[in-house]
């Protein structure tokens, strides 16, 4: 599992590079659709970096974050899924405050490896 759940890095591989053989290869004069294409598929390509490089640390902390806040061991996307049924539920509403830092940091790390630039403003 990675902490991001889709696209994952292999589909983004294979996207930039089905984009490189079949768009920019051997394309004498770039086009205007071309070159947003190529700056999606630099896009992509960073995403891909970010996630092999934060991915492994960042899932390891939510894990760990997740697993203390609900008491339990269990996948990651279990965790995830445990923990929305509790909040739906109304099981967390005491804990409110330390259920928000802990989802607060679980976006922050999905947005580091999409799109750091969000976590700017």
């Amino acid at each position: 599992m990675s902490v991001q759940p889709r696209p994952t890095a292999a589909e983004l591989l294979e996207a930039v590079r089905d984009f490189l053989e079949r768009d920019v290869v051997g394309v004498d004069e770039p086009s205007a659709r071309v070159g947003f294409h190529a700056r999606v598929a630099a896009n992509a390509l960073a995403i891909v970096e970010r996630e092999l490089t934060l991915g492994p640390d960042l899932e390891a902390a939510d894990h760990g974050r997740l697993q203390d806040l609900l008491g339990r061991d269990g996948s990651l996307p279990e965790l995830h899924t445990e923990l929305a049924r509790a909040i739906r539920a109304g099981i967390f509403d005491a804990r409110r405050d330390e259920v928000a830092a802990a989802v607060r940091e679980s976006v922050r790390a999905k947005l580091l490896v999409s799109n750091p630039r969000y976590l700017e403003s």
